[in-house]
């Protein structure tokens, strides 16, 4: 079944030491294109996601949304800087041997100056932390091809809908086209009788209308775009029933049923054909619409 690029999905994962949640959402793109935002801590992570991504999605714009938390008692460490303590309190107690006041400082004042005390995050564990991350991301994903193949189905019927109308405009084209050849001929004779009168059959024979005739036919005749419209046609309604991906195909059956068309109005020198033309492109415009959302 087709699959629409656009959708949503959200997944959510813990163990004892942490908690993920991961959110996709997609919309129509001509490529794939992935944006992946997610804390400093699961850099290292960021291929991963990105592969599990792609095998799972083949076009569209992905923004996917990763936050972290650390659950555990050792999410972060402090450390001291042993040096620069040391440094601090000698130029303590210099100062207060140069001013002859007591060196009375303790550990509280001596850790309230700059970078003696570092508060780090504790880097977590790569592949626990990609079990975690793999659940949610999972998932997400679920949900997100859910919503996707429910919409893709939608649209697929839409477009199968129109598909069928286009078949019914195309079926009155092909009807009406011979009639336009015959009323040209019955037109060019009356005309012809008109303005010679009696004598229109001795100066105006009936081969020279019948060449005149087969010369119109020539330049209006619609038979070949008909035949390769309809093949086009069976090849959206075929294409509609294949599973993966098939939006680009999709997208140039429409590109060459809509010069077909083009063409049919271009030779057209009738009014019933021209409305049945401006119809068939009205209902090729929506399809246009649907195919560019589908993968």
């Amino acid at each position: 079944m087709p699959i629409s690029m656009t959708g949503y999905g959200r997944g959510e994962a813990s163990d004892d030491s942490r908690y993920v949640v991961v959110e996709i959402k997609t919309v129509n793109s001509r490529y794939c294109d992935q944006q992946i935002r997610l804390p400093r801590v699961l850099a290292a992570l960021e291929n991963r996601v990105r592969e599990l991504i792609g095998q799972h999605v083949a076009r569209g714009k992905i923004d996917v949304f990763i936050n972290y938390a650390d659950a555990g008692d050792a999410a972060y460490q402090v450390t001291v800087d042993a040096g620069l303590a040391k440094s601090y309190a000698s130029a303590l107690r210099e100062m207060a041997r140069v001013a002859e006041i007591p060196a009375d400082f303790n550990v509280a004042a001596l850790s309230r100056f700059p970078d003696i005390l570092r508060v780090e995050a504790t880097r977590p564990d790569p592949e626990s932390t990609w079990t975690v991350l793999h659940s949610a991301l999972t998932m997400a994903l679920d949900a997100l091809i859910r919503m996707r193949t429910l919409e893709g189905e939608r649209l697929a019927r839409d477009i199968r809908q129109r598909v069928e109308e286009l078949v019914v405009l195309l079926e009155g084209i092909a009807l009406r086209a011979p009639s336009v050849v015959c009323e040209y001929r019955a037109r060019l004779t009356a005309r012809v009788e008109e303005l010679l009168g009696e004598q229109a059959t001795e100066i105006f024979d009936q081969q020279r209308i019948a060449a005149e005739v087969a010369i119109f036919a020539d330049k209006c005749g619609i038979d070949e775009e008909i035949v390769r419209l309809k093949s086009h046609l069976r090849q959206v309604d075929n294409l509609l029933m294949r599973s993966g991906p098939m939006g680009k195909e999709l997208d140039f059956l429409v590109q060459e049923i809509n010069r077909e068309i083009n063409t049919i109005g271009s030779k057209a020198n009738d009014l019933e054909l021209i409305k049945q033309v401006v119809a068939m492109k009205s209902q090729l415009e929506k399809i246009r619409e649907q195919v560019q959302n589908l993968e």
